[in-house]
């Protein structure tokens, strides 16, 4: 009685253990999302990165007109000094 015992409850752990174990499809589901989760992470990433960089390049066009202007504004002086001399 003993061994038939051990039997059944060596048997009964074994199903359990079987139960739980996560099998091969579902760990290639898991892996598949994991990826597609990474893949929609770096496109946000990118995608943040240009914003940044055309907001980077506004900044830039602004900042060359600003200088445009400056330089306007020194030639037109210094030809208001050469006008009174």
């Amino acid at each position: 009685m003993k061994k038939l015992s051990f039997v059944l409850a060596a048997a009964g752990l074994i199903s359990l253990a079987a139960c739980n174990k996560p099998t091969d499809t579902a760990n290639a589901a898991n892996a598949a999302d994991n990826a597609a989760v990474a893949l929609d992470n770096a496109a946000d990433s990118l995608n943040a990165a240009s914003e940044n960089v055309a907001a980077s390049s506004n900044d830039t066009a602004v900042a060359a007109g600003n200088v445009a202007e400056a330089a306007n504004a020194v030639s037109n002086a210094s030809e208001n000094v050469s006008n009174k001399m």
